[in-house]
């Protein structure tokens, strides 16, 4: 694989002088670089560093051909992370201290990393077989589940992208490195509505800068997604099926007793069926949209049977009222199953599978994983170039003898990819309380600015005695050239 990337690294050094030779060539070359200054201060703790900074970086660089009858793209990847640190990892539960301590955990404790990979490497033939809007893909490439097909109507569009897409498969874009999914992809798209199916195993990345290699664990996705309605109700409903397998031999995240735990390496199997329900409703006073998301999971976890679900109930008010302001207004409600016995043979806790979980938390401390969240957003766009956005987010267990769980699913072999914290009972988790600002510059530059405080409750109180609250703040920078 190697080899493959200085290949692709020789066609980029190849091309350049040709494109600028001939700018309707055909290969399109394209690039961005994205930096970003974190600052951490995660909840206290007498024993570790809870307060620092870091900059976390990822340069990416595209090739890519279209035709009538197929397409191609090459892109290499280079994250580097500079200044982790050394001494976030506290003892015991209390574990690593936010996400510059995974980095520093995931790239074998250095301080300053860096890798090469490709990130996407793929053929693409379109309206295969002479049937118009068939296509197959083959190779490495980003999918996000819900993400096969976006709506023509704005609103479906803009909420399906930030509070549907990527819930159980995407690829972690907000980590330094990502991850891509080497395997094959099947898209129908005619009027009627959109049939995916795709067979893939997840690369290595999101925590750890060396993107190369595979993890021991697949999965298959067949979703059908259609677009109904009208001018006035515009809506769209997708059905899904996913099959997740991960055959390594690593210490499952559970609430069964550690000695248990290390005893049973069987293999994760999980079968997932749910769907989605989304619907724009014009109003004379503003647009209405009405979200349902839901999923229901059975299969095995190593020796214990698996029995989850979780489900997702939001609405959203752009009103017409305030036009310089542009605003919208959301609320919603989350929640996963959580497992309240520990030995009675069933594991109960909903599992996200390999999602990208920042988009549904901005302060990245929990996910859907035995979690109950109540939440309500407010954005505005004083300016064409200018998006303020705040979230809270009140957050609670589902169950008080299950875990606190938090990351994004499988990202390196000998690691499982989510953690886990036993709160001692305790069901209240924290408050959130956030704000971004998003400011596009320009067509090739954006600068966004985020800050996020929680504060802890109960559960958080329990694992943290020391100080219940936390903090978040970055600034990034993308430029696209």
């Amino acid at each position: 694989m190697r080899a493959c990337a200085a290949l692709l690294l020789c066609m980029f050094l190849a091309a350049g002088p040709a494109m600028a030779q001939q700018p309707g060539g055909g290969i399109i070359l394209q690039g961005s670089l994205r930096t970003r200054v974190e600052v951490w201060n995660w909840f206290e703790t007498d024993s570790a560093e809870n307060t620092y900074a870091y900059s976390g970086n990822i340069l990416r660089l595209s090739a890519s051909k279209s035709a009538e009858r197929w397409d191609w793209q090459a892109e290499l990847a280079v994250p580097f992370l500079l200044g982790l640190p050394a001494g976030a990892i506290a003892p015991g539960t209390q574990g690593q201290l936010g996400l510059g301590a995974s980095y520093f955990a995931a790239n074998r404790q250095n301080r300053n990393t860096a890798m090469i990979f490709p990130k996407q490497l793929f053929f693409r033939w379109k309206n295969a077989g002479g049937v118009a809007g068939q296509s197959v893909r083959i190779g490495r490439f980003e999918f996000a589940d819900g993400g096969e097909r976006a709506p023509a109507n704005t609103v479906l569009s803009a909420v399906k992208r930030d509070r549907i897409n990527q819930r159980l498969i995407g690829a972690f874009a907000f980590s330094h490195t990502g991850r891509s999914f080497d395997g094959v992809q099947y898209s129908l798209d005619r009027k009627a509505g959109n049939f995916t199916l795709v067979a893939a195993v997840p690369t290595r990345g999101s925590f750890q800068t060396d993107g190369w290699g595979w993890n021991r664990v697949g999965f298959g996705y067949a979703a059908y997604t259609r677009e109904w309605g009208g001018s006035k109700h515009a809506a769209e409903t997708r059905v899904f099926a996913i099959e997740y397998a991960d055959w390594r031999r690593v210490l499952k995240t559970d609430n069964r007793p550690s000695a248990v735990r290390r005893a049973d390496m069987g293999i994760v199997r999980i079968e997932t069926f749910g769907g989605h329900s989304l619907h724009s409703i014009t109003t004379s006073g503003g647009t209405v949209d009405l979200l349902a998301w839901g999923a229901a999971q059975t299969g095995r976890w190593g020796a214990e049977q698996h029995r989850a679900w979780s489900v997702d109930i939001e609405a959203g008010f752009q009103p017409k009222a305030l036009p310089a302001l542009k605003p919208a207004f959301r609320a919603g409600f989350t929640r996963g199953s959580g497992d309240q016995n520990p030995g009675d043979g069933e594991h109960q806790t909903f599992f996200q599978l390999v999602p990208t979980p920042r988009l549904y938390a901005r302060f990245p401390f929990f996910n859907m994983m035995n979690t109950e969240d109540r939440f309500g957003s407010l954005v505005i766009r004083p300016h064409a170039r200018v998006t303020v956005s705040s979230e809270y987010h009140s957050l609670r267990l589902t169950n008080p003898g299950d875990l606190w769980y938090a990351g994004g699913g499988v990202f390196q072999p000998w690691t499982f990819g989510y953690a886990g914290r036993a709160a001692g009972g305790a069901r209240s988790l924290a408050n959130l309380y956030d704000v971004q600002t998003d400011y596009r510059v320009n067509p090739k530059v954006s600068i966004a600015g985020y800050f996020g405080y929680a504060q802890g409750r109960s559960a958080v109180r329990a694992i943290y005695p020391h100080g219940k609250k936390g903090h978040l703040a970055y600034i990034e920078t993308t430029y696209r050239f």
